[in-house]
Parts: structure tokens; C-alpha cells; sequence
């Protein structure tokens, strides 16, 4: 009979085969027809016989691999893990803003005197359950305060008021849409950089528009640049399309504090207010969703031909983002956007 390999089986299959082969020996099974029926070798059955009679069972259990000993004690790990997870690198004076690898093996060699690969330190991350993930853009200029009060206090205060007047709260932004975005992947041989082909002429699209947490679309394309006239006529507009108040909640642009803009939110007598962001805050506003996805899911995804296709495009799939409310209700689920959807 061909010999069994025990490197071949686990841990646990082992330790039963030895229980079982002595277990059959002190039976008074002959050790040597047991090694021939399990297909070891005799002198591995005389050493589990050696080491029953001294140890009992317990000395054929499967004893634990050590392994090598670890760099990083477990209040060590900790610290990491909060330093990672509460700080920016530049606030710990590293060069780059993001927490990279590299950085981080930089950093757990200043903190602990310990060196790791890059490899090691991927590994590390994983075991702290931390993963590779895009940021949120924010500008530097921001105030963490003046978000956080917004978050807790400003918001919610809006949101009180328009339930008491009827009002509907929307979130307004503009954007622009230029023919030379491309958005996804392509196929290439390997080494060699794909070049997508597309009119040498660079053309754009200015537009406005506004969001409800309900799933409320409004929108408008501007010819030119943003002034005071284009936007108090989306004003109109939006005040037009709507039987209740309407709360705008819109950033620090100087056509929204415009006086021609004060002037008219003032004559709509209450029907229409303005709320704003704090500075340099775009990621409290749900409506630059719409932008990312009309420009991920159509525009960057379309050989555009000329500017009137690229109008075409863009009023097209605007139109079709209307009859979606879901998904527009969606931009506010995001987990930075969650405090507007109530």
C-alpha cells in the first residue's frame, strides 16, 4: 500500500489519525498492521505511541505554529489606527495630503521604530479593516466649524421653517459641460497609451439647475456666461413650476448675493428664499450630482460631433434624469449627503 503523505493533510485530519491509530494499538491492534492500514510509516506510529504513553492524548494534539513575533503591539496598532483615521499627513507634516503606503510606513517608522515593506504595511492596513478609497475634494480654505454647524444646526433650522411655511427646500448649482471629457476605459495592448479621437474644436455647454430631496429636477441651459438676468430668470422659472414657497439653497457666487437678485428674492414677498453654503463646501450640496452624472454617464461616454450635438446630448439625457426621481432622491443617500434627504 502506497504510504500516505501526512504533509499533504491539516492539522486537525493529523491529530485525529493519531488519536485513532494509538486508540487501536492499546486495543491491541498490532502497530504494525495500524501503519499499514493508515499508510504511515511504522516509526511515525512507535513515536505517537512514545508520546501518548508519556503525555497521554493531550500530547498528540496538533500544537499552534508561532510564527514570526509581531513588530506592532496592540496599543501601537491602535494608535495607528486613530492617527490614520483622525488625521491628515500634512497635519503630521508629511509632504502629501493622502495617506498612502509609502507615508504610512513612513509613519509607523517615526512613531515605533519599526520597519515594514510596503507590502507589509498593505497587509497591515487590511488586518485594521482599512481599504483604498477616492477622497471627498475639499478646499483648504474651509472651515470644519462652519460645516459641522451647518450639519447640526443651520440645516435643521432650515428644515423646521419649511415645514412650517410648506415650503420645498431645493439645492441649486451650475456647471459647465465642455466636448473634450471622457469618462470609463478602453482596451489597448499593453505599454501602449489609447488615444480617443474627437473634434479638435473645444465647445461647451453653461448650465443651471436645482434638486429636491423628493426627486424634484429643474434645470435650465444658459447661452454665455452666469449673470444676474440668467439667474433670476431660473428663479422665475423655478417659482413658476412650483404651488409652494421655495427654499434655494445655493454657494457663495457673487451672482447669488448680487443686489439685482437680493432685490427680486425680496419682491417674491416670502415665496422664494435664499439659504447658503458654507464657503468652499461642494461636497454639502447634493445637485453637483447631477453634473457627475451627466458627465459619467452620457457626455464622457459620447463622440461628440459638434455644439449643437453636444446640446442635444445634454438636453436629452437632463430630460430623461427628470422622469428618474429615484435616482435623483439617490444623490442624497450618499454618505456625505445623508443629512439633506430627511
Amino acid at each position: 500500500m502506497k504510504r500516505l503523505d501526512g504533509r499533504r493533510l491539516d492539522h486537525k485530519t493529523r491529530e485525529q489519525i493519531r488519536m485513532r491509530a494509538v486508540q487501536q494499538i492499546e486495543a491491541g491492534e498490532s502497530p504494525e498492521v495500524v501503519a499499514q492500514a493508515l499508510g504511515f510509516h511504522r516509526s511515525c506510529i512507535y513515536e505517537w505511541i512514545a508520546k501518548y504513553r508519556e503525555g497521554g492524548l493531550d500530547a498528540l494534539k496538533t500544537k499552534p505554529i508561532a510564527g514570526r513575533p509581531r513588530k506592532l503591539a496592540r496599543r501601537h496598532l491602535s494608535k495607528l489606527y486613530r492617527i490614520i483615521t483622525t488625521k491628515s499627513p500634512l497635519q503630521l507634516k508629511f509632504p502629501f495630503a493622502l495617506w498612502t503606503r509609502s507615508t504610512i510606513r513612513e509613519l509607523i517608522r517615526d512613531e515605533f521604530g519599526v520597519r515594514l515593506s510596503d507590502v507589509s504595511v498593505g497587509r497591515l492596513l487590511k488586518k485594521l479593516g482599512l481599504s483604498p478609497q477616492k477622497p471627498l475634494r475639499r478646499a483648504y480654505q474651509q472651515q470644519p466649524e462652519a460645516v459641522e454647524q451647518w450639519r447640526k444646526e443651520t440645516y435643521p433650522d432650515i428644515q423646521r421653517l419649511a415645514k412650517r411655511v410648506g415650503a420645498t427646500i431645493f439645492f441649486e448649482d451650475e456647471s459647465s459641460v465642455r466636448s473634450d471629457y471622457h469618462s470609463g476605459t478602453t482596451w489597448a495592448p499593453k505599454g501602449q497609451t489609447p488615444v480617443v479621437s474627437s473634434t479638435g474644436a473645444r465647445f461647451g455647454v453653461n448650465l443651471v439647475s436645482a434638486i429636491s430631496a423628493q426627486g424634484a429636477l429643474r434645470f435650465m441651459l444658459v447661452e454665455g456666461r452666469l449673470n444676474a438676468a440668467v439667474f433670476i430668470d431660473f428663479l422665475k422659472r423655478l417659482l413658476k413650476d412650483s404651488d409652494r414657497p421655495v427654499f434655494l439653497i445655493v454657494d457663495g457666487h457673487p451672482v447669488h448675493r448680487a443686489a439685482k437678485v437680493k432685490r427680486f428674492v425680496a419682491s417674491t414677498e416670502g415665496q422664494l428664499q435664499l439659504f447658503f453654503l458654507p464657503s468652499y463646501s461642494p461636497e454639502l450640496n447634493p445637485d453637483e450630482l447631477v453634473w457627475n452624472h451627466l458627465k459619467r454617464h452620457r457626455i464622457g461616454k459620447t463622440m461628440i460631433a459638434g455644439p449643437d450635438h453636444l446640446k442635444r446630448l445634454v438636453l436629452k439625457h437632463l430630460l430623461s434624469l427628470q422622469k428618474l426621481p429615484a435616482i435623483v432622491r439617490g444623490f442624497f443617500h450618499e454618505p456625505h449627503l445623508r443629512y439633506a434627504a430627511g
